[in-house]
């Protein structure tokens, strides 16, 4: 049954990271009966939550998103397919449970800050990039000169951004990516990519591509946004002590967050349900069985993000942030020992997090598909995980140091747009697609919480933003890696060959 299916998937991610937590919180940094109890909670209705919303989505937003993507394109009318993909991806990013959590996270460093108004720019950015990816597929423009205009234009907007925000800002197109809104992407992309105009060469690489894309979009809303608050002194942050949130409420925060989760959830769902309706009347026309397995679908991910936002809110983050916190204050106290366990939580926490990630499978099982087996799955995890670990381990040391988030992005965007002048266009595409494949809800709930914890802890309440950017930006180096590496081994291959076929010219001769 896929409800089973799911239910491993999402044990699999949680359950690490709870493992890593409690022997943490029972040993060098004590976290108390009470939030350990609270925290186990959490964890289990995470998990429980994130599966039933998962299954919501395989059973009716994904199906939805691929109806729509073809009737789209079988209209063959380009301003409606682009009008219409940017209301998709607006209003499925509003529903992003990932959003949602990674929202709650900004207002509590930045209280001024409207969360409602951090959302809608967020998911305005997507529906943007949206149109302007699936634009660039039906024209066929190079993927790799779109990557390198989007970049650009990210780094010079950044230059006028305030520092505090930017790693907020790079953080949000990871935190995007999310199991709501990449189904939605990923069956418009490759839709259009299928039926797009005739006669043109139509190379497997176009069919990515419009994720990483579209992750952009985030990254430059909330750098314009930035800017706009800066000038109207909306971004002092907020002084949260250590004894912030509910440690203390017991068990029953659970119960007492439940009406807030609720009105949050319908707030996220409701749009997917009008959209529902405006294109079942006016576009898709779906016989009942089909629009009745839909609305399944969409109860299904309703209840799971209910359940979700309850385990989040109500012990999982808070045991994160706390975590972060006892680790943190030890740290920039005490140094030595306590401050190699920061940095070692956080590379254990990478790569935990990175081989726990459902999407991260699918991923390395897809490029091993895809090479042919050249490129093996277990290699794939290596790179992925160590950059993970990497990733995480620098924000831990940022958190203590307070050092430059851009000395790190500036670097290794440079390098990623670098490599795509040796990288083959389909592990372009690829790679840029699964930035935000490997900063999944885990990054999006615990790890970013622990490290908003570790910084505030350590005196800072900014530095702890870019983790899910750094840990969004790793498979864009590995993978081109790789893909630099598959093409030299095909060339390998077709010496060989080649030789062979000389040497058996010259034998029977």
């Amino acid at each position: 049954m896929n409800l089973i299916s799911k239910f491993k998937e999402t044990v699999n991610s949680v359950i690490p990271v709870m493992a890593i937590v409690l022997v943490l919180g029972l040993t060098a940094a004590p976290l108390g009966a009470g939030l350990i109890v609270r925290f186990i909670i959490g964890g289990a209705l995470l998990i429980f939550g994130l599966t039933f919303f998962l299954l919501g989505v395989d059973v009716g937003i994904q199906p939805l998103g691929e109806q729509t993507g073809a009737a789209l394109t079988s209209k063959k009318n380009l301003l409606l397919l682009l009008s219409v993909s940017f209301v998709i991806g607006f209003f499925v990013t509003v529903a992003e449970p990932d959003i949602q959590v990674f929202g709650d996270q900004i207002h509590s460093v930045f209280s001024a800050v409207n969360k409602s108004h951090l959302v809608y720019m967020i998911a305005l950015g997507v529906g943007l990039f949206i149109m302007a990816g699936l634009f660039r597929t039906i024209v066929q423009f190079n993927l790799k000169i779109t990557f390198l205009i989007c970049y650009a234009g990210i780094f010079i907007l950044t230059y006028f951004a305030p520092e505090a925000f930017r790693g907020i800002a790079f953080d949000s197109g990871g935190a995007t990516t999310g199991p709501m809104t990449v189904p939605f992407i990923l069956a418009l992309g490759v839709g259009v990519s299928n039926v797009r105009a005739s006669g043109k060469n139509n190379s497997g690489s176009e069919s990515f591509g419009l994720t990483g894309v579209t992750s952009v979009g985030p990254v430059a809303a909330m750098l314009i946004y930035a800017v706009l608050l800066s000038r109207s002194g909306y971004l002092l942050p907020s002084v949260v002590s250590e004894s912030s949130g509910a440690a203390g409420s017991g068990a029953g925060i659970f119960l007492e967050i439940i009406p807030d989760v609720l009105h949050e959830s319908f707030l996220s769902i409701v749009p997917l349900v009008i959209m529902l309706v405006v294109f079942q009347i006016f576009l898709l026309h779906l016989p009942p069985h089909k629009l009745i397995r839909i609305i399944i679908g969409i109860v299904y991910a309703f209840f799971g993000l209910t359940v979700f936002l309850v385990g989040v809110k109500g012990g999982f983050m808070e045991a994160g942030s706390r975590l972060g916190m006892i680790l943190g204050a030890k740290a920039s106290g005490a140094g030595g020992f306590w401050y190699f366990l920061l940095i070692f939580t956080g590379l254990v926490l990478g790569a935990v997090v990175v081989c726990a990630e459902p999407a991260v499978w699918v991923l390395t099982e897809q490029v091993e598909n895809i090479s042919g087996g050249t490129i093996k799955r277990k290699f794939m995890m290596v790179f992925l995980s160590a950059g993970a670990a990497i990733a995480i381990g620098l924000t831990m040391w940022r958190a203590l140091s307070g050092f430059n988030l851009m000395n790190i992005l500036v670097p290794g965007y440079l390098l990623a747009l670098s490599l795509m002048i040796f990288c083959p266009p389909l592990f372009t595409g690829i790679a840029f697609d699964s930035g935000g494949v490997a900063s999944g809800p885990i990054t999006s709930t615990f790890v970013l919480s622990f490290t908003i914890g570790a910084s505030q802890a350590a005196g800072g309440s900014t530095d702890s933003f870019g983790v899910i950017a750094l840990v969004a930006m790793t498979p864009l180096i590995a993978i081109q890696i790789l893909g630099i590496i598959y093409s030299m081994k095909l060339r390998q291959i077709q010496k060989s060959k080649e030789l062979m076929a000389e040497v058996k010219s010259n034998v029977s001769i």
